[in-house]
């Protein structure tokens, strides 16, 4: 399954130099003006997770196998790009194809980094961003909506109930308001998201800071972070430069810098994290002599569905799955010892995955 989080922002906030941080390398240009990531740039990173190291010693796996996400630099916004200011028609373009929206804020303060607004002002570079977007869907939905009506009022029923949908939004993004704050019930929540709206997908903050703040932050990020939770949204402070300094370091010389400079982690690893649950996403694990892998699905699916995750064949053929919680896998030290514990449970089909579950599918084939 692929999942995508698009990094947006104005101009010279730190996207550029935060994707090759993320996918160590210099495939995105990072530069001193705007527009310097013409193309999008698609990065595939690991999802960091301790417990895929802890099991693969229990099951003396050869290989470790973590799970993925894709993160897409996205050319700079600037004020009227939903006009099709700057490279506006290819940023809203590019932005509708991904799933989730990690925005860099500026929270730091140099003047030697031209700031696109003229000052450095990380709410107001969110507010900016926002409207384009909210504008955009805006325009969209106005042109969508006409036809639709004209067809509901013949009837038809699914013209009916996607002009409903439409109008939900259109209330919302004309009073201002992003489209992932509507009230929708739980079979409304698919056909709502099939409408493609920019705003109604979830949004990471990500406060670009100074080295000296990236501990703790300052009141540029603060600002960012009481934002981030008035709205339900997800939020990290990182250091841009920081980060990059760490990517280019061997893997096992990277600890020793973190606790060098007073950090318990990367501040990538914390936004790879929070990028993977603001998707509402979850993990479950294969183990064996051959490899330990983890595997990525969305919060609630079933067993079925998740083992087809790993081979479509799975799906159509599922008989059940061998499951053991994480814990219970750990605690007993392998899997042999699990099952003599009676920790191993036989799953069938209506089984929701959980989180952590180590699982062995048995299938017809």
């Amino acid at each position: 399954m692929g999942f995508k989080c698009g990094i947006v922002g104005l101009p010279n906030v730190g996207k550029s130099t935060l994707f090759n941080a993320l996918t160590q390398t210099a495939a995105a240009q990072a530069a001193n003006y705007p527009f310097c990531t013409i193309e999008p740039n698609v990065g595939e990173v690991a999802v960091p997770d301790p417990r895929l190291e802890t099991l693969a010693k229990s099951a003396r796996s050869a290989n470790i196998v973590p799970t993925r996400i894709n993160f897409v630099d996205i050319a700079g916004l600037v004020r009227g790009a939903s006009k099709g200011e700057g490279l506006g028609n290819q940023f809203l373009g590019n932005i509708r194809e991904v799933d989730a929206i990690v925005h860099v804020l500026r929270c730091f303060e140099d003047g030697d980094v031209t700031h696109v607004e003229g000052k450095v002002d990380p709410i107001a570079d969110a507010d900016t961003v926002e409207t384009e977007l909210m504008l955009a869907d805006l325009d969209s939905l106005e042109k969508r909506i006409v036809p639709l009506e004209k067809k509901a009022k013949t009837g038809d029923k699914e013209s009916i109930a996607l002009a409903a949908l439409m109008n939900k939004a259109l209330v919302l993004l004309r009073e201002g308001r992003p489209a992932r704050q509507a009230d929708l019930t739980p079979e409304e929540a698919g056909p709502y998201a099939q409408l493609g709206l920019i705003t109604s997908k979830p949004v990471l903050y990500v406060c670009n800071v100074d080295e000296s703040d990236a501990a703790r932050g300052n009141a540029h990020s603060a600002r960012v972070l009481e934002k981030a939770k008035a709205e339900g949204a997800e939020s990290v402070i990182f250091s841009a430069k920081i980060e990059s300094e760490i990517a280019i370091l061997p893997i096992e010389e990277r600890a020793d810098y973190l606790d060098a400079i007073g950090l318990p982690e990367a501040g990538l690893d914390r936004m790879i994290r929070a990028g993977y649950h603001l998707l509402g996403l979850i993990t479950y694990f294969t183990c064996g002599p051959k490899e330990t892998r983890a595997w990525t699905i969305v919060k609630g699916t079933r067993a079925p569905k998740a083992a087809g995750v790993i081979h479509t064949d799975f799906e159509k053929g599922f008989i059940r799955a061998e499951t053991i919680a994480y814990d219970d896998y750990v605690a007993a030290g392998s899997e042999a010892a699990a099952k003599e514990a009676g920790k191993m449970r036989l799953e069938g089909k209506d089984y929701v995955v959980k989180d952590g579950d180590v699982m062995l599918f048995r299938f017809n084939t």
